[in-house]
């Protein structure tokens, strides 16, 4: 007898309604939008098993990911041209656990794009130096704008007996001037320009989208290049994302101080 497909909830993300069971997608068709959109969002705050009993289910988390950690095998002798170092698998290890568990952190758009990519069985869209620069830029702004308020003076010690505590007022102007620079690398340019594209095929209210304003969506409010194209009225066929994620691509090229790119 021929399996009849459930059709995915508009209020259930692709990758969620993925990750469920059979049972769990009956019962999420079934339910109505609101009591569907709940049961993903907890589902998707819920760490895997083998990382452990211990971590709550934290809506106000999102959407995790787990990674192994791993370290140097103890003892090991440094490695020759050409070798690579023996490592094993790292982290807390309970009670009668035979094994380390795995580590769990808050998944970004980037862990998100990564994934939709290996799901189409494409490459990966950005380079780990890409997205390491733009998670650096992301933890500056956000950390400069939260005011650096009841910021101990012992986070920012020289070290050794005597070290004086850097005073908060010099740190912030150390962050506000990397962000400066970061930001004189995006540019001014602009990422999708209307007037290079139709009207019949940009889509209706499409408006100009900079590279300041594309490096902001995707790092700082978590959007993935659809979205962006989706809120500038722009339509999302598979064209405008290339050129898209080509745009935030040379950008973030030039926030690591690669020159040249565009």
């Amino acid at each position: 007898m021929m399996a009849v497909r459930i059709e995915r909830p508009e209020s259930v993300s692709a990758p969620v309604w993925a990750a469920m069971t059979d049972r769990e997608q009956r019962a999420a068709a079934r339910l109505i939008p609101e009591e569907a959109r709940l049961m993903a969002m907890l589902r998707a705050a819920t760490a895997p098993a083998d990382c452990g009993p211990e971590i709550p289910v934290a809506p106000a988390r999102g959407g995790c990911r787990a990674f192994t950690v791993v370290q140097v095998v103890p003892g090991a002798h440094t490695a020759g041209p050409g070798e690579e170092l023996p490592v094993e698998d790292a982290g807390y290890r309970g009670p009668g656990e035979d094994r380390p568990r795995r580590a769990v952190a808050v998944a970004d758009v980037f862990d998100r794009m990564d994934v939709a990519a290996r799901r189409a069985r494409k490459p990966a869209p950005l380079t780990p130096g890409q997205i390491a620069i733009a998670r650096r830029y992301r933890t500056l702004v956000e950390r400069h704008d939260a005011g650096g308020i009841k910021l101990s003076s012992i986070e920012g010690r020289t070290g050794g007996s005597g070290g004086r505590g850097a005073d908060v007022t010099d740190l912030r102007l150390i962050e506000a001037r990397e962000i400066a620079a970061l930001r004189r690398r995006i540019g001014e340019g602009a990422a999708m320009v209307v007037r290079r594209v139709r009207p019949s095929k940009r889509g209706l209210g499409a408006s100009i989208i900079l590279d300041r304003r594309l490096v902001d969506a995707v790092c700082l409010e978590d959007m993935d290049p659809s979205a962006v194209l989706r809120a500038h009225g722009w339509s999302v066929d598979g064209k405008h994302q290339m050129l898209l994620s080509a745009a935030l691509s040379g950008a973030l090229d030039r926030m690591q101080g690669y020159v040249g790119t565009i």
